[in-house]
């Protein structure tokens, strides 16, 4: 899982006037020229940026994150920042997020995005059909698709779901896309061979972790393969809400009872053998 910027407060494809997008409290205005700039006034969030078309992509997640220097800078205003760039650049809804997904796929598979070892990594060691668990924008799952997977994007926002339905046949691409909770999962036991959880760990908390790993294998026929970042602190701007280190994916691979392995890899991995 990436950045989570697919918020349910708002429609990510509404019409807006050009060169500016607000949900409301956060206004971002696209100028003639100057670097990303975030400024507060009262409980209001302005951004300005001279972003081009071919600059947006999945790396801005990095650019924007290192803008922030305000401590109360969360999880619902940095989506916000992160969707209002992309539709302050380009006119058309569609077409700004056709765009968007365009040149944050090529970053993803010619290693110019930050993430882009983590799906290198996620696409080796899946087998068969796949169920992706906090899907969010949806790329690892469209990422699988172009290698011809079968594969489900699955997300908690219905908006991050209609968003990924109207842009993937843009693209060229079949997937699909259910919208439920990671901890419930209205599909069959042992339905897909391979379940995935890239980056979604962090964002839940223990007790719903375990049910999230619970549910991931008894979905999974093959394997059940976990991400996660290491960071000394979880990023609030990012919705993380707990941290991981080796030892925490060992105890929690030795929970399910089942072989498993856990691995450094721009991050950890466990990955468990749900057919054993």
């Amino acid at each position: 899982m990436t950045t989570s910027t697919t918020p349910e407060a708002f429609d990510s494809l509404a019409p807006c006037p050009p060169g500016r997008w607000t949900d409301g409290r956060v206004t971002v205005r696209h100028v003639e020229s100057g670097p990303i700039t975030l400024t507060r006034t009262g409980g209001e969030l302005l951004v300005t940026h001279s972003l081009r078309a071919e600059e947006l992509g999945e790396r801005l997640v990095a650019e924007v994150t290192s803008s922030i220097a305000d401590a109360r800078f969360g999880q619902a205003e940095f989506e916000s920042t992160m969707v209002g760039l992309v539709r302050s650049t380009v006119p058309e809804p569609l077409d700004s997020w056709e765009i968007y997904y365009r040149n944050s796929l090529r970053e993803l598979l010619d290693g110019s995005a930050d993430f882009a070892p983590i799906h290198d990594k996620a696409a080796e060691l899946v087998r068969g059909s796949v169920l992706d668990l906090g899907s969010c924008f949806g790329f690892l799952p469209l990422r699988l698709a172009q290698n011809g997977i079968r594969v489900t994007a699955t997300d908690i926002l219905p908006g991050a779901m209609r968003l990924l339905d109207a842009v993937a046949p843009r693209l060229g691409l079949t997937i699909e896309t259910l919208v439920c909770n990671a901890a419930e999962v209205p599909v069959p036991d042992r339905s897909v061979d391979t379940v995935t959880a890239v980056h979604l760990m962090e964002h839940v908390d223990e007790t719903v972790g375990d049910s999230v790993l619970t549910e991931a294998l008894r979905i999974a026929r093959e394997r059940v393969i976990v991400a996660v970042p290491y960071e000394d602190e979880a990023q609030a701007c990012h919705g993380h809400v707990r941290t991981f280190d080796s030892g925490v994916l060992e105890k929690l691979g030795a929970s399910t009872r089942r072989p498993f392995e856990v691995f450094d890899h721009h991050g950890g991995w466990l990955v468990i053998h749900a057919d054993k």
